[in-house]
């Protein structure tokens, strides 16, 4: 089984975007090439704590369920999917879609994961970090504000449903 730990965070000020910018021009033939790519995202079900949602990241799609979290971990299957039936499945979504810039940031060999929020969620970002266990160590960047992974406000899924901008 496939097992997210990851813990999310607010971001303070913009020293971010040139660690960002920076990083996406020296390393633009690999994967963390950018910045800023657009995803767009909605929830085809969300059953209780389950959620399975169609993702278009650009010319690709992703369908991904995931379980309940258990502390910072939760079962996470994610595929890859044609583009096209991504964009169709976009339609198919309850409530409204998630628009935001994702950015990446490699610090001290961690992969920091920076969505910039636009819409109805715009004035939110938040930084996520994947980790190999919960109790993981690793180094917090200038810009890491507080620490929001058991704020289930934070969650895309609950973002769909009241966004940022009605809190």
């Amino acid at each position: 089984m496939a097992i997210e730990i990851e813990r999310k965070f607010l971001v303070t000020g913009t020293s971010w975007r040139e660690e960002a910018r920076l990083q996406a021009s020296v390393l633009q033939a690999s994967e963390l090439q950018g910045p800023g790519r657009l995803l767009r995202q909605g929830y085809l079900s969300q059953a209780g704590s389950t959620t399975v949602r169609v993702r278009v990241d650009d010319s690709c799609g992703f369908l991904t369920v995931k379980g309940p979290s258990e502390g910072l971990r939760r079962a996470e299957f994610e595929y890859e999917i044609p583009l096209a039936d991504a964009l169709e499945l976009l339609k198919l979504c309850h409530g409204a879609l998630i628009e935001k810039l994702r950015y990446r940031v490699l610090l001290d060999g961690s992969c920091w994961e920076i969505d910039e929020f636009l819409g109805e969620n715009a004035g939110l970002i938040v930084a996520e970090i994947e980790l190999p266990a919960e109790d993981a160590s690793f180094s917090r960047p200038a810009w890491l504000g507080s620490e929001v992974s058991d704020d289930p406000r934070y969650r895309n899924s609950n973002l769909v449903r009241c966004p940022f901008r009605s809190w």
